[in-house]
Order: C-alpha cells, then structure tokens, then sequence
C-alpha cells in the first residue's frame, strides 16, 4: 500500500507540473462537480449542471428547501425521485438514495463526510437545515470519489458560500400542528474586502406527534393512545454553528465549528411490554421528554482551503468530528441479565478525523484532470448496560485520479479509477453479568471477541456526456464497493429499540456493486423531462436475515450476504402554460431480488414502494421588484408493497393531497417570506412502508399544517 500511495503522491507531482506549462488558466466551466468551489460558483445554466457529471444530478437552493420545509432536512428533500426520508418520528428522519440508506450512501457538508452512528434505525442525521445554503444530489456509485459507504450516492450540503454584502441577514420563526412544534432559526453574516464570516442559530421544541387512529397494536396487545398522541415522542433540538473565511483571487480558506444537540423521545409503548408496568405516566403532559429517550450531541470543527499554482487548482479539507449518544431506558431484567443499576442503556462516544488533499487541471486544454488523497480516522467507545456494537477504530486512506475528455463542449468522456485499503480493529466485550453454561459455573459472556480485518479494493468508473439541441444524454458504468462496518462484524445482543436479538458475522465480504446508469433530459421553454434509469448487481451484498431462532425469547436476526439485482427508473416532468402555471408529474419505481442464499427469490428487507406525484403550481408577481408568490396543490400515490421479507409486514398504498402556498413581500432591500403547507390535507389514515415505527401498525401523522415567517435583511 506504501507504494502505491508514492506513485499516487508522484502522479500528482508531474501533473502539477505538466499543467503549469500550459498558457491558458482552465475554463471553469469544464470544471467537474468534484471540488466545492466550482460546484457552487460555477455556470448554474441548466445545461452545464446536467453536463458536470455523466451520473444523475439534482441540484437544490435554499428557496426550494424553504418551500417544502418539513420537520428534518430530509423529509424536506423527499419530494425528489429516488431520495427517501426514513422517518423516525415527526422530526427526525435519516437518508436513503434509491432504496440504499444507512452505510450505503453518504452524506457531506462542505465537502466532508458526517460521521455519526447512522448504522442505527433509530438514529437521525445531526445537520442543521436552516443552515444549509444549497444541496447537491449525486444518485448512483460515488464510491470513486468519496470512498466507501457511497455506494449507493451522496448527499453533498453546502453551509459555506460567503455572504454577498458588508452585513447581511435573516429570521426564520416556524411552527407546525402535527405536534405543536415552534422554532426560531437566526443568520447574520458579512463581508468585509477578502474575509467574512456567517453565524447560525436554531432552536426547535415541540411535543407528541399526533396520528389518525385511538390505538395501535403491539405483538397481540392492543395499546389506546390518549388524544391520538404517541407518548413519550416530545423533542428539542439546539444548533449554532460559526464560519469566518478568507476569499482571495488565488487562495482562500475558511475555518467552520458547528454544534448539534438533540433530545428526543421514543414512543413509549415500543420499547418493550414492560412499559405497561411502568411507574411513569406518560400521559401526563404531551411536552416532556420522559424514558426511552436519547440525547445526541454532534461537534464538527473544519477548514476547508483552495489555492492555485500555475493552472493546477487545489483543494484541501481538515476536520474533526465528535459525536456523544446516550440512550437512556428504564431498566428491566432480561433473560440472565439483572435488574440494570441505572437508565444509561447505552452510551457512543465516536471521534473522527479526516483530511483530503485534492488537485484540478486543465492538461492539453481538453482534459480536465481530478486526482486527490485522503485519510480518515475512527475512534468508537461504548458503555452502559446493553450491548449491540463493540469498540472499535476503523482507518482508511485512498486515492483516486478521474479524467474528463471534451471531444466538443457537447461530446464528453469520463474515466476514472480509485484505490483504497480500510483496517478495522474491533475489542472483546464480556457481559457485566454471568450467564449459566452447561457443565460448568456460570461465566462473563464474550459477547465480542477481538478482531483485526483489512481491506483494500479497486474501484472504476467510465462515462459519457452528449447534448444535441435541446436534449442531453448520459450514461455512466462502474464499480463501487464498501467494507463491512463494525456492527455487521461484531454486533450481539438484544436491539430493544426493535425487540429483536441481532448477531454480526466476522468473515464478511467487502460489498461489491456494479451499476449502468443512463438518463435522457429534453428541454424547451415549455417543457422540461428528466428521465432515470439504473441497474445494480451487488455480488455479496450484506443485509440482516430474519430467522425462525430465538436467542434470549427474541427473534434472532443475522448479517449474510447474498447476491442480488436492483433496477430502476425515474421521472421528473414539469410543462409550463398560460404563462404562471405549471405542472408536475414525478415518480419512480425500483425492484430488488435476490438471487442466492435461503431468501434467493425473496426482495430486500423494507424496500420501498412505487410512488407518483401529481402538481399544479400558478405562480404571481413579476419579480422585478422583489415580489413573487405561489400556490400550489400536489396529489401524491404510493403503491402497495407486498414484496416483504418475513416478519416485515405488507402495506398498502395510500394517496394523500398537499396544499402550499408562498408569498415574498419587498420593502427597500428587506424582504419579509410567508409559506404556508397543509400536508394530508383530508386526514388521510396510511403506512409508510419504510418507517421505523412501521412494524408495529404506527400510522404516519395525520393532518398537518405548517407555517414558516422569515425575514431578511
């Protein structure tokens, strides 16, 4: 590995020099959609966004997130084909990407990869969403560029474009009905010659959800829910985050410190039937945050760096990243283990750091040339009284190189290859109490023995780029990969947020996938089709096999892997007329099976169904003075899902009617935003497949009406 980290080290030494020899400094618009700077300040013309990449490309400003505000970041980015919100709740919600969510896709800000502990259902991404000024979609293998757990896309968030003017603002207060949630978010920014800054603050708060039914049934118990509330489901959320920056005419930097707090709920009645024994009354007010509950604090400290030399434009990104999870429960024997001394159930304690060095460059005026090197570090320490995932480290470093070749400004050729080796330590872990063994006194169950993996894998890529008037076609081929993470490796015991018993497999495979993507883009000033096509063959892919075993008086769930085909498609088609209306038709479908193993023929756990939206928006306001509006109406089905893998749960298909509407009032250079939203505007009773309630018949939230206030200055 030594070696090929020099080689890679001297490739990009006679690059930079191969580049300063050339007269002319590159043209950023043949620039790729690799480094943070060009994708944000490039040409944002629709053409050259959808030339940048030979994958599919989706690109969303901060007005769009503003319209279609939701209780998370990605519940608000949902509405895209083929991006999933994977809802824990009424405000929290973790990613998927074409039906691969959790280690299978990856989420960046600024250019850095969050790392929290998102191999957890129950866990939501710790990002502020008011502070997120711009979100790029990457759908398919990006494991080329951002290395493992990319395999199934990325979500690329932007925090940092500096501020356009000496003092700048804004206020955003919201509120939504569902569960009474009220919020405050603050900016201020400025610019003063070469440096800037921007500060944000958000606070959020809210209560019980409330869903459309008295009651919901648990196992063969039926639990009756007071006022339509799931108790104990109650929240708050604290963000602040500081950036100050340099921007020079050929180096610039900023440095980043953001803070996530999160304390939440679960909903009482599934953690478990004891809960029906508890001392706690949960009914007793819809705003405290009683146990189960966790807290979740998410530290990033960053810098991010560009310079040129000659006509190479480099890039570098630093950062630390700490995150602190503490889940607290009531404590109950279980099996052999005693009554528990305290509520800490379990306790996460991850650092991450990480740094990458990148290069781009204009070579023969024709090839836009990308290479870059990184490194990233973990350090994971558990404690408390349940025991799911061991300690562990995990270390990675890599290098990549990616080619794009302009035959024309309308004919482009991709190519690009990535090297990578991740070692995994993981410790032994005994039981702090005994368990009874046949023919001998009871011992410290080794639930974890310690294990030593490495992994190194070569990854490839080939594209094609072709406009011809107003069409645009791109298809794209290659290989991704990622490595088991540790709790597929060393994962056993009982996951009570779940109430099943999981088991890890140490002789796991890296997962391997090989996709073709092709899409066909048609544009007019009427009319505007996105259509998205992939197909995906995974090797081994790893996933948690539900057995007929019980281990402890739970159902035992262990991680295989099998091969296994995913295809699909998606739409996006939008037809402007009368001059202010348009509208929207978007859907997607995907199928999966697998082709081996003891669920050969069987889909993939909680694979998510077809869906189509239906939109009609009339638009107001000429612009010119600052002044727009909107209204809209949006009807939104979802198929039926009976492609399950047992005990998972056939659910039926649902539609349901959206209403919106916007309007931006001017005044001199302060504009004063109202948007209103009436989600499940009928009460619609219905299941989201996906869920993590789902399981046990939770409904998704009934009526719901939400209003966002925001000023700026």
């Amino acid at each position: 590995m030594k070696k090929i980290v020099t080689i890679l080290v001297t490739f990009l030494f006679v690059v930079h020099t191969h580049a300063q020899r050339q007269d002319t400094v590159p043209d950023m618009t043949r620039d790729g959609a690799t480094l943070n700077e060009v994708v944000i300040m490039g040409n944002n013309s629709r053409k050259d966004m959808l030339m940048k990449s030979s994958q599919s490309l989706v690109r969303i400003d901060k007005s769009e997130i503003v319209s279609s505000l939701s209780g998370s970041l990605m519940q608000s980015l949902s509405s895209i084909p083929g991006v999933k919100a994977i809802n824990i709740g009424s405000s929290q919600s973790k990613p998927a990407i074409r039906g691969l969510g959790f280690n299978r896709m990856a989420v960046t800000e600024n250019g850095i990869k969050h790392e929290g502990q998102q191999w957890g259902e129950e866990h939501g991404l710790e990002i502020d969403q008011f502070a997120v000024d711009c979100v790029e979609i990457i759908k398919g293998p990006a494991a080329l560029l951002y290395g493992s757990d990319a395999i199934g896309g990325v979500i690329n968030l932007y925090s940092d474009i500096p501020p356009a003017k000496p003092f700048e603002g804004k206020t955003e207060l919201f509120m939504r009905s569902v569960n009474e949630s009220l919020g405050l978010s603050v900016r201020v920014a400025g610019k003063n010659n070469w440096f800037y800054y921007k500060a944000n603050l958000t606070l959020v708060d809210y209560a019980d959800y409330k869903v459309p039914t008295d009651s919901i049934q648990y196992y063969s118990y039926y639990i009756r829910l007071k006022e339509q509330r799931l108790r104990n489901t109650a929240g708050k959320e604290r963000d602040g985050s500081l950036l100050c920056g340099y921007a020079g005419e050929r180096f610039s930097t900023s440095f980043r410190i953001s803070d996530t707090y999160v304390r939440s709920g679960f909903f009482a009645n599934a953690h478990g039937l004891e809960v029906r024994l508890s001392d706690i009354d949960y009914d007793r007010s819809r705003c405290d945050i009683d146990l189960p509950r966790h807290d979740v604090n998410h530290l990033k400290v960053t810098n991010h760096s560009a310079w040129r030399t000659g006509a190479v434009r480099w890039e570098s990104n630093l950062s630390y990243q700490n995150n602190l999870r503490r889940e607290h429960s009531e404590p109950v024997s279980h099996g052999y283990m005693p009554m528990p001394p305290g509520t800490l159930e379990r306790k996460y304690i991850k650092n991450t750091y990480t740094a990458s060095l990148g290069m781009k460059a204009l070579i023969a005026e024709r090839h836009s040339l990308n290479a870059g090197l990184n490194v990233e570090h973990q350090h994971n320490r558990r404690s408390g009284w349940g025991f799911i995932i061991p300690d562990f480290e995990t270390t990675s470093w890599g290098g990549y190189t990616f080619d794009r070749y302009f035959l024309s400004d309308d004919l482009i050729l991709n190519a690009g290859i990535r090297i990578n080796r991740v070692v995994t330590r993981i410790h032994s872990y005994h039981d702090w109490y005994k368990t009874p063994v046949a023919g001998s006194d009871s011992v410290y169950r080794e639930r974890s023995a310690r294990l030593r993996r490495s992994f190194n894998s070569f990854t490839w890529s080939l594209g094609v780029n072709y406009s011809a008037g107003a069409w645009i076609w791109k298809a794209n081929i290659g290989k991704s990969f990622r490595v088991p993470i540790p709790k597929e490796l060393g994962a056993d015991g009982v996951n009570y947020h779940i109430f099943r018993y999981e088991k890890g497999e140490a002789g796991l495979s890296p997962e391997e996938s090989y996709q073709f993507d092709a899409g066909i883009y048609w544009h007019n000033e009427a009319l505007d089709i996105r259509l998205d096509s992939y197909v995906n063959y995974f090797p081994n892919y790893i996933y948690l096999n539900p057995t007929s075993a019980y281990t402890e008086g739970l159902q035992t769930y262990y991680y295989t892997q099998s091969r296994v085909i995913r295809y699909g498609v998606e739409a996006d088609i939008r037809y402007r007329f009368l001059r202010r209306l348009e509208a929207v038709v978007k859907g997607e479908y995907l199928y999966a099976e697998q082709l081996s193993g003891n669920k050969k023929g069987y889909t993939l756990p909680f694979s998510p169904p077809w869906s189509a939206d239906v939109e009609l928006k009339y638009t107001f306001g000429s612009g010119e003075d600052g002044e727009t509006g909107f209204i809209s109406a949006a009807y939104r089905t979802v198929g039926n899902q009976h492609e399950i893998v047992p005990p998972e749960k056939s659910t039926a298909g649902y539609s349901i009617l959206n209403l919106s509407a916007g309007k931006v009032f001017a005044w001199k250079e302060c504009r004063l935003r109202l948007n209103l939203q009436a989600l499940n505007l009928l009460g619609k009773k219905y299941y989201d497949h996906t869920s993590y309630y789902r399981q046990i018949d939770v409904p998704e939230p009934g009526r719901n009406f939400s209003l966002l206030i925001g000023f700026d200055f």
